[in-house]
């Protein structure tokens, strides 16, 4: 299993925990609000995703259309996950 799948699977793990669903039924087209994730909820994720994995996600609950990270599907999330990871911008 490498690095990446190690990442999404600590991100999907993350948002099914919020989202109560198994982290099993979620894939990377799962779409975050068809999950009823609401907004505070989005905002305890990335709260979450920063403390797992030690890095600050560039977004303002405010003005989320106006951010750098794509939160639009599980899977834009994982990729903008391990970009900041890897020390890119999301």
């Amino acid at each position: 299993m490498g690095a990446s799948s190690d990442t999404d699977q600590r991100v999907i793990a993350i948002l099914a925990a919020q989202a109560l669903h198994d982290p099993a039924g979620l894939t990377r087209r799962t779409s975050i609000e068809s999950l009823g994730i609401d907004s505070m909820g989005l905002a305890e994720i990335l709260f979450a995703i920063e403390e797992e994995f030690d890095i600050a996600v560039p977004f303002n609950a405010n003005t989320p259309e106006a951010g750098a990270i794509d939160l639009s599907t599980v899977g834009t999330v994982c990729d903008a996950v391990r970009r900041l990871v890897d020390g890119h911008p999301a």
